[in-house]
């Protein structure tokens, strides 16, 4: 039995990386996108190229509207799904007093809302791939968190705020749909540098990861992957991987 995956804000970055670690390991792919259209046909064609039957879709998750018809289009594809990563997020630095209502909603939005909203649309899907593969046990939703959901980022209130109801989200949703599905969330710390950082910023973070370097993509998806095939007594945890920088703050 083929195994399947949703991947959100799959199109570059981690998400990518996630999608075709996943084609690699033998998963069907469905690629989740906003507006990286051409960046999610990549994408696509390299999942294809590992062997995995993959297709892009796209939604924009700050509307409820959209995020319930990705989960309809996904469920119309896969019978089953075996893993959601709940990756898309968005990242705009906005001092405190300088966030409004509007922004702090869209963080809601896209790190909480459709995170919520696609797990519950396709519970159906993931509880019958847990019943059809016995040697999983269980099917995997992935919510990708952050560290600064516990130590926040100074200039992304509305953001941190956000992940931190994100890692909520983990531990409730272990307690209440396991053992078909278990829930767990990944912290990444500096795997793929923001676009606004320029060199002297990346150069002060760089100095506090105590593993001397940051990470990449891959070691995130690689990850995923893990926990979705092999960690399969985790539930409810966030797993860090930031090389120690969570530690130094």
């Amino acid at each position: 039995m083929r195994r399947t995956a949703l991947v959100t804000g799959a199109s570059h970055r981690v998400g990518r990386a996630i999608a075709l670690e996943l084609a690699r390991t033998g998963f069907d792919v469905a690629v989740h996108y906003r507006s990286s259209r051409e960046g999610a046909a990549e994408v696509v064609e390299g999942c294809r190229a590992l062997g995995a039957q993959a297709f892009a879709v796209q939604g924009d998750l700050e509307h409820p509207d959209q995020t319930l018809g990705l989960a309809a289009q996904v469920a119309e594809r896969f019978e089953r799904l075996t893993l959601l990563v709940n990756n898309a997020s968005i990242f705009i630095p906005r001092s405190f007093q300088g966030t409004s209502l509007d922004e702090l909603r869209r963080n809601m939005a896209v790190h909480v809302e459709a995170p919520f909203l696609l797990s519950q649309a396709l519970l159906p899907h993931l509880q019958a791939a847990a019943q059809a593969d016995p040697e999983l046990e269980s099917s995997l939703v992935c919510h990708l968190c952050d560290i600064a959901a516990e130590r926040p980022f100074k200039g992304y209130t509305a953001y941190s705020a956000s992940k931190a109801a994100l890692v909520m989200l983990v531990k409730s949703m272990a307690i209440e749909l396991a053992p078909l599905v278990r829930t767990v969330g990944v912290a990444p710390g500096h795997v793929a540098w923001p676009p606004d950082y320029d060199d002297a910023t990346k150069a002060r973070m760089l100095r506090r990861i105590p593993q001397g370097r940051v990470g990449t993509p891959v070691e995130a998806a690689r990850l995923v992957r893990f926990l979705c095939l092999e960690g399969t007594y985790i539930n409810g945890d966030v797993v860090r991987i930031d090389g120690g920088l969570s530690r130094r703050y």
